[in-house]
């Protein structure tokens, strides 16, 4: 009888928890991207790992021609360790009286024009890639503000809502310092996602180093890029054109989900992120948000 019983305490133990857990998952559809987190770490020495097929081919030709300068400079450098050791006043008492060798200078403009050629072609290939912003899955209108960011989703109409640093003092344990958000951009994995990125003040910049995505938010004129993130994890960037007094407080964090969290996420997001439905974190400064407002005006 005592067995019995325990084995029914048991399975309503397991029954509740797993109806908790449901109902964690339910709350936040965007906790499996907390499973990878691509950030930047302490002692990082190299670009961050590709996020998306378009940092992969950035990072390829990064090194590729990173080995080609270094090729070069090897070269030159050995070349000059040669002429000083066997061309020196010591060794060679008359010097030699020539002006021409066809042969060198035929050597050195074809070298360097393939050289240029085989960096060219690879480099015009990728700047067509990353141009070609056509057929998206959908299409996120990014804005700049001193000193937040604004995101709508076309797709998703009233869905616009403000993305603030989470100041010090309101870190949550998973949080990274300077990095994490209030409100993160989400997005489904696997699809082709497009950004209209523009500015309501000053010029910013909306960069997500691990996703290939770098473009200036200038006020009056959109912009457009776009990246896939293949893995389901969360990914940082920031904004990198001094744009004032807090300019290290705009952070860019995405959350790439599966499409049934995605979905989920937006049954969410419509219910509690519609613009002004909420109070964003405000910036952990010494002082008020309109006093740096007010420094921002040219006077």
């Amino acid at each position: 009888m005592n067995r019995v019983l325990g084995w029914g305490l048991g399975i309503i133990l397991l029954i509740g928890l797993g109806g908790h857990a449901a109902f964690a998952q339910s709350a936040d559809p965007t906790a499996a991207a907390d499973a990878y987190v691509n950030a930047p770490h302490d002692w990082q020495m190299w670009l961050p790992v590709a996020g998306s097929p378009m940092e992969a081919r950035i990072d390829w030709l990064m090194k590729y021609v990173l080995w080609i300068m270094a090729a070069i400079v090897g070269f030159v450098g050995l070349l000059m360790v040669y002429v000083m050791i066997n061309f020196r006043s010591g060794k060679n008492k008359t010097p030699a009286h020539f002006t021409h060798n066809t042969l060198i200078e035929v050597i050195w403009i074809v070298i360097p024009t393939l050289l240029l050629a085989v960096i060219i072609v690879p480099s015009i290939s990728l700047i067509y890639y990353e141009a070609d912003d056509s057929n998206p899955y959908m299409t996120i209108n990014v804005t700049g503000h001193q000193w937040y960011w604004e995101y709508s989703y076309q797709s998703v109409p009233g869905l616009d809502y403000t993305s603030y640093m989470v100041p010090d003092d309101k870190l949550q344990p998973g949080d990274i310092r300077r990095l994490s958000v209030d409100h993160p951009i989400v997005v489904p994995v696997g699809k082709k996602i497009k950004f209209n990125i523009t500015s309501a003040d000053v010029l910013h910049g909306f960069y997500l180093p691990s996703l290939g995505v770098q473009r200036y938010a200038i006020p009056g004129t959109v912009v457009t890029s776009w990246t896939i993130i293949p893995k389901v994890g969360t990914y940082y960037g920031q904004c990198n054109q001094i744009c004032g007094v807090n300019h290290d407080a705009m952070p860019i964090e995405i959350k790439a989900v599966s499409m049934d969290d995605y979905m989920a996420w937006i049954k969410v997001a419509q219910a509690n992120y519609v613009m002004n439905s909420f109070t964003p974190h405000p910036l952990s400064s010494p002082l008020p948000v309109n006093e740096f407002a007010d420094l921002a005006v040219v006077k």
